[in-house]
């Protein structure tokens, strides 16, 4: 490490990094490049000999922002929104000036101390349960993931592993499932309960982890959930029924409780052991909400773990006429949001809180002793609620921002890009050939073209992306095709959305008014 030329290095970056902020409206959101357009500007074997910080910096427009896709560019409206601040990039770059990894609390304490702290604010901000805090006296805690995706993993991991402990624990409850799954699960009842089944082969069946007792598990999501939600069951190797959603709550599509409570019966008459729902709030294709306040009760009285995946909408519970999104919250066995979203910080900070964290945690429990510590049984090691074993110092993204931008500023965002999908939603509409297909809902904006097929749908959509303006990205609800407009970037503002009517509907008569 060389401390002097990361000065004068470093100082050219920030300046870079300033001046494609300034300058990105000068840019399309999308670029024109092909797969593998690199080849040809990256030499096929590596330097054999060092090159200059000038020669490096000089390619960096060519090879990376010429090839990249502007996520905050005022016309990029695909996706959800990728969270920037520059208090999230000074942050990235203490994390990477200390260059510690921390996967116990001796290894940085601070990684883990100001994690605690931090995600105990969102909980204050965000009206969640008082449970959720890491300084709360009781078993709940929080812990800051890489993503979403990963959240549900853990999530699904752990629902799956306290069903495997319930059913060892109590086999004589399951009397009513097939009788060749209840055979297993009585032998396995006398057999050694310790942590680990030793077979005469050697092989380790970790307790909690049981293919044997899961493999008649099944766990329901609405089919508008996430896609990581099904990769999440996949991975944890457990079956799943994708449940139809209906059109009710906020006249958006979201899982209805009698449709949940008829699956659940008709998996136990099946000879299945129902274990888990994952619920959504803020779905990808149309922003729907699961209505956690009926979902709930109907989980606890089936005893079913309710894990509830807000990634993109969870922040918007930072604005009072957005609590409606965390209502029925109590009910949450584990609750995730992507604070990399609508939150304002860059990618990635993803927390996930649990309601009983400290039990959920020894399900993971892997201790070698070149992990072990003095402090280990009055500390938190977050490595025992994760996929991964080292971990980044997320939270200096966290403090930093609300720190010194403010939650308030984090609010007005929010209510900006609300604001600017309501005023699209209303300017599409006047020309009449386009209808909505959901009403707007914080930020995205859900349409298509009036009297027209899924084809002519996905034509104008290639379209306008081809046209690299504008960018956009479909989605598909019940075999209707639609098109997403999400407010995301910082920089929009209302001539941005009339901008984006212009393209579209310059687009429009060039395909279908010839």
């Amino acid at each position: 490490m060389d401390p002097v030329k990361l000065r004068i290095e470093g100082k050219k970056m920030i300046e870079i990094v300033a001046s494609y902020w300034e300058e990105i409206r000068h840019r399309k959101p999308i670029p024109d490049v092909k797969p593998g357009y690199l080849n040809k500007l990256v030499p096929e074997h590596p330097p054999k000999t060092t090159e200059t910080w000038e020669t490096i910096l000089e390619d960096l427009e060519e090879v990376v922002f010429n090839g990249s896709s502007h996520w905050n560019h005022p016309h990029f409206f695909a996706y959800f929104p990728a969270g920037i601040g520059y208090h999230s990039i000074l942050a990235d770059i203490i994390s990477s000036g200390l260059s510690s990894v921390g996967f116990t609390w001796i290894a940085c304490p601070p990684i883990t101390e100001l994690e605690k702290v931090t995600l105990d604010w969102l909980v204050t901000l965000m009206n969640l349960p008082e449970y959720f805090k890491n300084s709360h006296p009781g078993p709940g805690c929080g812990i800051i993931q890489s993503s979403a995706s990963d959240s549900t993993l853990i999530a699904i991991m752990t629902a799956r592993a306290a069903k495997v402990e319930q059913v060892k624990n109590n086999p004589s409850s399951y009397k009513w499932i097939k009788c060749e799954t209840l055979r297993i699960f009585y032998k396995i009842f006398y057999w050694q309960s310790n942590r680990s089944i030793h077979d005469s082969t050697d092989i380790i069946t970790p307790y909690y982890h049981d293919p044997r007792v899961f493999k008649d598990f099944v766990m329901y999501f609405c089919d508008q959930g996430h896609s990581s939600i099904e990769k999440g069951a996949m991975l944890a190797g457990v079956r799943f029924r994708k449940l139809r959603g209906t059109r009710k709550y906020l006249d958006n599509y979201g899982l209805d409780p009698d449709v949940l409570q008829k699956a659940i019966e008709e998996d136990r008459a099946r000879g299945f052991i129902p274990f888990m729902l994952v619920a959504t709030v803020g779905t990808t294709a149309t922003c729907g909400v699961d209505e956690i306040e009926k979902l709930g009760p109907i989980c606890q009285k089936e005893g079913l773990f309710l894990h509830v995946d807000s990634a993109y909408a969870g922040s918007f519970a930072f604005c009072e006429e957005f609590k409606y999104l965390v209502k029925g919250i109590e009910y949450a066995d584990s609750y995730n949001t992507n604070l990399h979203k609508a939150g304002m910080i860059n990618f990635d900070c993803s927390p996930l809180w649990f309601k009983n964290g400290t039990y959920a945690s020894r399900y993971y429990n892997v201790d070698p002793v070149y992990l072990a510590h003095e402090y280990q049984s009055t500390s938190t090691d977050y490595r025992h609620l994760e996929i991964p074993l080292g971990r980044r110092f997320r939270s200096l993204k966290i403090w930093f921002t609300l720190r010194n931008m403010g939650v308030d500023k984090i609010k007005e965002y929010q209510r900006k890009t609300v604001v600017l999908a309501l005023q699209f939603s209303k300017i599409i509409l006047e020309n009449d050939k386009f209808e909505l297909f959901t009403p707007p809902h914080l930020g995205l904006a859900t349409f298509r073209l009036k009297n027209h097929s899924n084809s002519d749908n996905k034509r104008f959509l290639d379209a306008i992306n081809r046209d690299r303006r504008i960018h956009l990205v479909p989605a598909m609800v019940h075999g209707t095709f639609l098109l997403r407009f999400c407010v995301g970037s910082p920089l929009t503002d209302e001539d941005d959305i009339y901008h984006a009517r212009r393209v579209m509907i310059e687009v429009y008569f060039k395909l279908f008014q010839k």
